[in-house]
């Protein structure tokens, strides 16, 4: 029997329901800005960039699994036969429940709020973004348990010895073969879409550059899946460029869904990107700064949190999605004399020339392969289809294998072996120029893939073989040539990427020893320094995008129409509106001067309202606008464009005159376009080397 007076149980159910009504309340003025969602989506779109790294991983796993043959499959599936062998592999495996605990109730107590506010005004904005956010989480989740227990399976398949094993149960003709047939199949893969046939981060970084610029996620996808035949097959590229492509296609994607302004779609981007070279190095911080240094290039206060965040969340998933061992181990190398200083400053000025040179290879191998080099075979190549090209690029990989191993695929299982002196003075030589070429070969004939890996084992090579001659001639005062090949792979990250900061972090991170962050900063910084000024002295004199933007002024674009009055109401306003052939007219404010502008976009939620026709004029929907000089060049008019967050702005008409200006981005990029397109057709290059890094 209850004996709580009914007076005391109606008093706690009045003041629950007030504290229901009071959370309602609450939640419908809730308001969700982008900057205040931008941290949260830069962590979900982490978590997706470590998702895509996973399956890519697994992508390349398997079309290796395929190259190996049938001798080699048979003894592996012989190991997964045995039951036990697999379930102490799922066992092993990283699961992180704990994932899953934290995130589930999270989104789902997002999707009940989403429910619960009331739709209207802003409010629906609120909704979506929370229904948006939540359904993501829990696709992630989805997809995360499953690659796990995928990568479990995986490593059964793997030879004890990794790569060096491998390759040595190959047949000689199967090492042939295997990348010839990949070249081919990427050929036809590719052969109807030349837009995708960029390295992967310089395609980002110019998305970035122009504002947030949509990048398609089906090109993304059609990225990975060719860069994962062409590794897995055995050519010679890396396996950044596709992932880094494809965390930022899908931030570009996420970022439109939720109403991201351009500069948030641009920094949205950066965190897919960043979140994509922090899974595949199990590096977060080089990720981040990575995508401040390299895709954003800027260190704002305001770019740390949603990067950083998407980088943790990457590197989170990675470490169970990905078959990760240490790609350095834990050694203890140190700075033994102030004398030492003097080599790694001449080991900077190596990797600087070994980048330069890369650089300079890999587009003479792509100009050979398209026709403009000089003799006959270029210009027969290029008439042959791009199918045949791979396969000749993929072949010509095939044959430097033989000479070394390190061509295979990424090849950087090679890279600890050097890290720890394990390999001989003349292997270390003859791998960085070998995997030099052949991934110019592999890349440049039509091939998939990136260059960042296959520059970091260069530069490990390159350091491991100027280790080992500095410690034979002062072999007292000198660090074991494992060092040197530590700091060699940092320098020549840092030299092509001219980006000193993501090698420095990035080895620092990988190797986990603070005693070499010394000899980093000053090979990293020469490195990179020295491969800027030579590419930028070598490179072709063409007009950028920049000089063109400065030297054209808004008068040579804008249109000229004729401003609407403050006063006209909304069913004529609407009429000259979609007449108006940008969809947009300027607006003179009382006085008759130019106010702002208004879009026909603004029209959708005024016009379902019919008693708002009679009510509204032009001057309540104009939005205020700064007025631009018709003798402004287009770099201002483009930087107005981005900080209004605005596709055209007014433009003062010559005095006495009825008309005035409207300068819109279409404009501006079809002036883009239509350079761009002069320069290819003159077999010019549309981007000069110093304007974005080639890697990828």
């Amino acid at each position: 029997m209850n004996d709580e007076p009914p007076s005391t149980r109606a008093a706690l159910r009045a003041g629950a329901r007030r504290l229901i009504s009071a959370a309602l309340q609450a939640s419908n003025r809730l308001r969700l800005p982008g900057p205040s969602v931008l941290p949260v989506a830069g962590a979900v779109v982490g978590l997706y960039s470590g998702l895509v790294a996973g399956i890519f991983t697994n992508l390349i796993v398997l079309v290796r699994g395929l190259t190996a043959g049938a001798t080699e499959l048979t003894y592996r599936l012989r190991l997964v036969a045995q039951l036990q062998s697999l379930w102490e592999a799922l066992a092993a495996a990283n699961w992180h429940g704990e994932y899953a605990i934290i995130a589930t109730p999270l989104a789902f107590g997002a999707l009940g709020l989403s429910r619960v506010i009331e739709p209207g005004g802003h409010r629906d904005e609120v909704k979506r973004r929370l229904r948006l956010l939540a359904l993501l989480v829990l696709g992630a989740l989805s997809l995360y348990y499953p690659l796990v227990a995928l990568t479990a399976v995986n490593t059964l398949f793997r030879h004890p010895r990794g790569m060096p094993g491998t390759l040595e149960v190959l047949p000689w003709w199967l090492m042939l073969v295997a990348p010839t047939l990949g070249g081919y199949a990427v050929g036809l893969l590719l052969r109807n879409r030349p837009e995708t046939h960029g390295h992967g981060v310089p395609e980002v970084v110019r998305a970035v550059k122009r504002g947030g610029e949509e990048l398609p996620a089906e090109k993304g996808l059609l990225k990975l899946v060719a860069s994962a035949i062409t590794i897995g097959s055995g050519g010679s590229a890396g396996r950044e460029g596709p992932i880094v492509y494809g965390g930022a296609s899908f931030a570009s994607t996420v970022g439109r869904t939720l109403g991201f302004s351009r500069k948030e779609l641009s920094i949205l981007m950066a965190c897919g990107a960043g979140a994509g070279i922090s899974a595949s190095f199990n590096a977060p911080i080089a990720g981040a700064v990575f995508a401040m240094e390299i895709i954003l290039r800027e260190f704002e206060l305001r770019v740390f949190s949603p990067i950083i965040l998407a980088s943790v969340a990457g590197t989170l998933v990675s470490q169970g999605v990905l078959d990760q061992e240490a790609l350095l181990p834990r050694l203890n190398y140190q700075l033994l004399s102030g004398w030492e200083v003097l080599l790694y400053v001449l080991l900077g000025l190596l990797c600087g020339l070994l980048a330069f040179a890369f650089v300079r290879m890999l587009h003479g191998v792509e100009h050979f392969f398209a026709g403009r080099s000089q003799g006959r075979l270029s210009p027969w190549l290029a008439r042959r289809p791009l199918p045949m090209r791979a396969a000749l690029g993929g072949l010509c990989a095939g044959v430097l294998a033989f000479l070394s191993p390190t061509v295979w695929g990424s090849g950087t299982s090679f890279i600890p072996l050097a890290a720890v002196g394990k390999l001989s003075l003349l292997f270390l030589a003859t791998a960085c120029l070998l995997k030099l070429v052949a991934t110019a070969l592999t890349i440049g004939s039509g091939g998939s893939g990136g260059t960042f890996f296959p520059a970091a084992l260069i530069g490990t090579m390159a350091g491991g073989a100027f280790g080992t001659l500095a410690h034979l001639l002062f072999p007292a005062s000198t660090a074991p040539s494992g060092a040197y090949a530590i700091v060699g792979m940092g320098g020549t990250v840092a030299a092509l990427t001219r980006g000193p900061l993501t090698g420095m972090m990035m080895v620092y991170e990988l190797s986990g020893n603070h005693a070499i962050i010394l000899p980093l900063m000053v090979t990293c910084s020469i490195a990179s320094a020295l491969c800027h000024y030579l590419t930028e002295r070598k490179a072709p004199k063409v007009q950028s995008d920049a000089d063109l933007l400065a030297s054209t002024q808004v008068r040579a674009l804008m249109l000229e129409v004729a401003p609407v009055p403050a006063n006209l109401h909304l069913e004529p306003l609407m009429e000259e509106l979609l007449s108006a052939e940008s969809g947009t007219l300027p607006v003179l404010d009382a006085e008759g001067t130019v106010y702002g502008i208004v879009q026909v976009e603004q029209m959708r939620e005024v016009w379902k309202d019919p008693a708002l026709h009679a009510m509204l004029v032009a001057s309540d929907l104009a939005r205020k606008l700064p007025v631009l000089s018709p003798t402004s060049d287009l770099t201002q008019a483009l930087r107005l464009l981005d900080h209004e967050d605005v596709d055209a702005l007014p433009v003062a008409g010559a005095h006495g005159s009825t008309t005035c200006g409207l300068i819109t981005r279409a404009a501006i990029r079809r002036l883009l376009h239509a350079h761009h397109t002069r320069l290819h057709a003159r077999g010019e290059p549309v981007v000069a080397p110093t304007e974005t890094t080639l890697v990828g």
